[in-house]
């Protein structure tokens, strides 16, 4: 399974600590000028000290103030002081495990539901409806050929979970509960999958949805890079080449980000390290039927994306060498800053936050 094969990036060093040790924040060069490329003058990443070494993978942003983040060894974390303070909530059973946790949800500051992939019966869903004190497993992945990757929510009963190919197409399970109850839903609807095509497990973003029913799913591994879209909450689905290189187990599309049901970003590579990712990034503008390669894509692989809310145009994209920045939709990408993250979210409200390996955890913010 290409989730399974992913590989540890290195850890690139941050540019400077404050002078208290408790964050490292970095300032943006040359944006000096007006619009959304103004508006992050200054802007870098904050880390905030998780005491923690797991890597996560999983992010979920509820506001500046809250953000849950979900990784190796089981581990679950929340904040509901903007990262000042984090709790250890981690599933005493998924700790017990050492379950890889590489995908979170979260409805608010109590709610959220995580998934752990892997084979077979490492594939679970676990939901919490008090912050995290309790947790109950509501899936176990019980056919040793589906390899669970990714999970979304269109809203907070309805939401799609995503495993690799099982007798030749992508398997969904389905819930209209938030998260209670799950069900595989029929394959009918879905297009046979390429020779040794598969998701990637890299930053719970191989799966995302926008408004009430549209669905993307971001593949790799096989001879092309596709997204896959869905108009009706995973029933039928239609297949689109991302541009974005394919044809290796260590290539393809890491993630996706919709601003709303016709404008989506997609970005990934190579994740192997010091293995060139040309062409990292794409962009499109009719709900993913199309893609345009970007102008100027990130230099190079990148795991995670999100849409700055309340912009136009304003995207980021992580991975393990630095941050981008797009102004124009996509378009182009500009350095940020440099620093390994593996995934990033945007709040309703504002609040950016990203996650990566070591316990890694930062939240966007102006000096």
């Amino acid at each position: 399974m290409l989730a399974a094969a992913l590989a540890v990036g290195p850890l690139v060093a941050p540019a400077r600590a404050d002078a208290g040790g408790t964050s490292e924040t970095y300032e943006v060069e040359g944006n000096s000028g007006t619009g959304e490329l103004g508006e992050l003058h200054g802007a870098g990443w904050a880390l905030k000290q998780t005491g923690k070494d797991a890597r996560f993978r999983g992010l979920a942003a509820v506001n500046r103030s809250t953000a849950w983040v979900a990784g190796s060894k089981g581990t679950v974390l929340r904040t509901v002081d903007g990262g000042r303070t984090w709790r250890d909530v981690s599933p005493p059973t998924a700790a017990a495990e050492g379950l890889e946790l590489r995908d979170i949800e979260a409805f608010d500051a109590r709610r959220a539901v995580a998934l752990s992939i892997g084979e077979g019966e490492a594939s679970r869903v676990l939901r919490t409806e008090d912050g995290g004190r309790t947790w109950t497993e509501t899936f176990r992945n019980t056919d040793p050929r589906a390899f669970y990757d990714c999970l979304t929510f269109f809203d907070s009963r309805h939401g799609l979970a995503v495993s690799d190919p099982v007798d030749g197409r992508f398997r969904i399970l389905s819930t209209d509960d938030g998260g209670r109850s799950w069900a595989v839903l029929p394959n009918t609807g879905m297009p046979e999958a390429l020779p040794g095509e598969a998701g990637f497990a890299a930053s719970g973003q191989c799966l995302v949805s926008a408004g009430p029913r549209d669905v993307w799913l971001a593949t790799g591994g096989g001879a092309a890079a596709r997204i896959l879209h869905s108009p009706d909450r995973g029933r039928t689905w239609r297949a689109a080449e991302s541009g974005i290189p394919a044809g290796d187990p260590a290539r393809g599309v890491f993630a996706l980000a919709f601003r709303d049901r016709t404008t989506g970003l997609a970005v990934g590579g190579d994740y192997r390290t010091g293995q060139a990712s040309p062409q990292a990034a794409a962009l499109s503008a009719d709900a993913g039927r199309n893609w345009t390669p970007s102008g100027n894509p990130p230099p190079a692989y990148r795991s995670g994306a999100a849409w700055l809310p309340h912009t136009r145009g304003a995207a980021l994209a992580v991975g393990p060498t630095g941050t981008d920045v797009t102004t124009d939709a996509g378009r182009t990408w500009r350095a940020l800053e440099p620093g390994s993250f593996d995934t990033v979210d945007c709040a309703a409200d504002g609040g950016c936050w990203a996650a990566g390996e070591k316990g890694r955890v930062g939240r966007l913010e102006r000096r």
